[in-house]
C-alpha cells in the first residue's frame, strides 16, 4: 500500500504541474499494439532520458512505480512486493503485460508499451527517446522549448561580437557588459560578458536582474521587482578572466520611471560586487535574427 500511494503521489504531482503548462492539439491516434516495446527486469530500473526537461508522466498500471532523479530522466521499475503482502497482490502482476509509460515534454509526448524480461542480465538500464517515437505537442500560445532555446542562444554565441558593447559598467577590476540584445517572437535574450582583471578567480553567488524605480525619495518607498530568466545557457559558478552567457526572459515591459538592474555578486565576502542599470530602450532597440 506504502508503494502505491508513493507511486499515486509521484504521479498527482506530475499530473498537478503540467495541468496549466501544456495543451495539445491533434495527435495522431495510437493502439497500444502500435506502441514501441519496452522490457524491464525485477530489481532493474529503466532510465528513460529525454532531449527536454519532463512535464508530466503516467504510469498507466500499479505494476510499475517511477520517479523523476533529474528534470529529464524518468525512472521506472517494477513495483516491489514485500513478503507481508498478500498472495493475492503478488499476483495482480500480469508479468506479460506491465503496462503502458506515457512522458510528456515541453514539445512533445511520448508512450512505450512494458513486457516484462526473465533474465536480467538482457536487461537495459537506460533509453534515449527517439524522434520516431514523438508525438508533437503545441501551446496555446507560441513557447519554445529549452531545447529550441539552446540553439537560438548558441547561434547568438557564434555571432561576430561587436566592437562595442552596449553597455558597460566598471568596478574593483571588474567589467560587466551587455554585448547586444535579441528578441525571437516573445522572448528577450541578453548576450553579456563579465571580465576579471584581477588574478584571483571570481566565485559567483548570483547574478540578479530585477526592475526598480529610477529615483529613489526614500528607501522605502523604492519597490524592486526580480526577473528571472527561463532559461540561460551556461550555469558556470567561477571564472578566472572572462565568462559569457546568454539570459533568456519571457517579455516585459517597464516604463520610463523604471530601470533594470543587473547584479554580479561573489560568494565570499570580498565586497566585489558589480551592478549595471539597464533603460528600456536598450530592450526596444533590440535585434532580430
Amino acid at each position: 500500500m506504502i508503494k502505491n500511494s508513493i507511486k499515486n503521489l509521484i504521479c498527482g504531482i506530475f499530473l498537478f504541474s503540467s495541468a496549466s503548462s501544456f495543451a495539445q492539439t491533434e495527435i495522431s491516434e495510437k493502439r497500444v499494439s502500435e506502441l514501441t516495446n519496452l522490457e524491464i527486469s525485477k530489481g532493474i530500473s529503466l532510465h528513460i532520458i529525454s532531449p527536454e526537461p519532463i512535464q508530466f508522466v503516467d504510469l498507466s498500471t500499479n505494476n510499475l512505480t517511477g520517479d523523476l532523479p533529474a528534470e529529464n530522466i524518468a525512472r521506472i521499475k517494477i513495483t516491489e512486493v514485500s513478503e507481508s503482502d498478500s498472495i493475492a497482490a503478488k499476483q495482480n502482476i500480469d508479468l506479460n503485460d506491465l503496462g503502458v509509460i506515457t512522458i510528456v515534454c515541453q514539445s512533445f509526448m511520448v508512450q512505450y508499451k512494458v513486457n516484462y524480461l526473465n533474465f536480467k542480465r538482457d536487461a537495459v538500464t537506460n533509453i534515449q527517446i527517439q524522434p520516431e517515437d514523438m508525438q508533437p505537442l503545441e501551446y496555446p500560445k507560441l513557447a519554445f522549448s529549452n531545447t529550441e532555446l539552446q540553439k537560438f542562444s548558441l547561434d547568438i554565441l557564434r555571432k561576430k561580437m561587436v566592437n562595442k558593447p552596449i553597455r558597460e559598467v566598471k568596478s574593483l577590476k571588474q567589467t560587466m557588459q551587455i554585448n547586444n540584445v535579441y528578441v525571437v517572437n516573445d522572448y528577450i535574450f541578453l548576450d553579456m560578458t563579465f571580465l576579471n582583471s584581477t588574478n584571483l578567480g571570481y566565485d559567483i553567488d548570483a547574478i540578479k536582474f530585477s526592475v526598480e524605480d529610477k529615483k529613489i525619495y526614500k528607501a522605502t518607498n523604492n519597490q524592486s521587482i526580480a526577473l528571472n530568466p527561463v532559461y540561460q545557457l551556461y550555469n558556470q559558478k567561477q571564472f578566472k578572466k572572462n565568462y559569457r552567457n546568454i539570459y533568456v526572459f519571457k517579455k516585459f515591459t517597464y516604463p520610463n520611471s523604471k530601470v533594470m538592474k543587473i547584479r554580479l555578486l561573489e560568494e565570499q565576502l570580498s565586497g566585489r560586487a558589480i551592478e549595471m542599470t539597464v533603460k528600456y530602450s536598450d530592450i526596444l532597440n533590440a535585434d532580430t535574427f
